[in-house]
């Protein structure tokens, strides 16, 4: 875990570098829901650029305080440099929010904080640079870590992994129907020379036929999951997940922005467990699990983008909000 104090750490990116600032979807919706105060305690547990985090900070002013939360060095460089206005009330960590608890105590914090964010997208900064890996829209090499400390890149996983294990991933994580001819067509291609960019990739898929859902590129469905599978993300959200509503004081809330029906089911689920009454299976006469409700549900609904914010801002198109806040013990 790396705390950072201010904005020129090692491996420091400038603004120069990035393609473009990350517009956070739904920014206003999810300061509102954690109803942020004056003084109050508040998580970005996805810095990512901070555009979060300076709303955050700037609406809890003049002395809440903020912990911003990101495995990506590159996205804590350039948020520190947009932070830096905040002085101390800013503490930076590298880390994945799947380890918050700990990184709570760490700080300070252990009783839990106002308000969480955990925004499960990818940033147009990471999207944007080419050696990451991360698109098929310019070549880069196939890399796909969030955190470059890991040891696995997705040219790993398409050299080594068995034809039916690759399909299952492209399947269950991308959710792509032509998993298995993709799976397929990757096993054929790297006989012939190993599979090491984004471009050989991308001319692999679209060359064996398969079509992108609602006019996307072909690619999109395989990309996604391989992405997912690299920094095992749904693993990730299933440890923030678990017992979750302790990461919070009483009173705080948890926002949660999801991206695709996998993590939004996990995400649903969890929460209207924490918010049930009993949670014995429903074949049982009579409960006796003694359980009680661990937060109230914000939004008992998925809440959607404006037309006017796709509209301005396409990437946030399918996102989708969920929050809960949690109840006096």
């Amino acid at each position: 875990m790396l705390t950072v104090n201010h904005p020129n750490h090692e491996g420091a990116v400038s603004d120069r570098d990035s393609p473009g600032r990350h517009r956070p979807a739904m920014l206003a919706e999810v300061v509102s829901a954690l109803e942020v105060r004056s003084g109050g305690r508040y998580v970005d547990a996805t810095l990512g650029e901070g555009g979060f985090a300076e709303r955050l900070l700037a609406t809890s002013g003049p002395d809440g305080g903020l912990l911003g939360v990101d495995w990506d060095d590159d996205a804590l460089s350039l948020s520190a440099r947009h932070l830096e206005r905040f002085g101390d009330r800013v503490r930076l960590v590298r880390d994945s929010f799947a380890n918050l608890s700990a990184i709570l105590a760490d700080i300070g914090w252990g009783e839990g904080a106002d308000g969480i964010i955990v925004d499960l997208g990818v940033s147009t900064y990471q999207l944007g640079r080419a050696e990451r890996g991360f698109s098929f829209t310019a070549d880069g090499p196939l890399d796909m870590r969030m955190d470059t400390r890991g040891e696995t890149t997705a040219a790993d996983l398409l050299a080594t992994l068995a034809e039916k294990e690759l399909a299952d991933i492209i399947y269950r994580y991308g959710e792509e129907r032509a998993s298995r001819r993709i799976a397929r067509a990757v096993v054929r291609a790297r006989q012939q020379r190993p599979l090491l960019t984004t471009a050989e990739l991308r001319e692999v898929i679209v060359g064996c036929g398969v079509r992108g859902r609602r006019g996307r590129d072909p690619s999109t469905q395989t990309f996604q999951a391989l992405r997912i599978a690299v920094n095992g993300e749904l693993e990730q959200i299933e440890k923030l997940l678990d017992r979750g509503w302790e990461l919070m004081r009483p009173g705080g809330r948890l926002a949660v922005l999801s991206y695709h029906s996998l993590e939004d089911r996990m995400v649903k689920q969890a929460f209207k467990m924490w918010a049930a009454d009993c949670i014995c299976p429903p074949v049982k006469p009579v409960c006796d699990c003694g359980w009680q409700p661990k937060v109230r549900r914000v939004t008992r609904r998925k809440q959607r983008p404006s037309p006017d914010e796709v509209a301005s801002n396409p990437r946030a198109r399918s996102a989708g909000l969920r929050v809960v806040e949690r109840l006096e013990d």
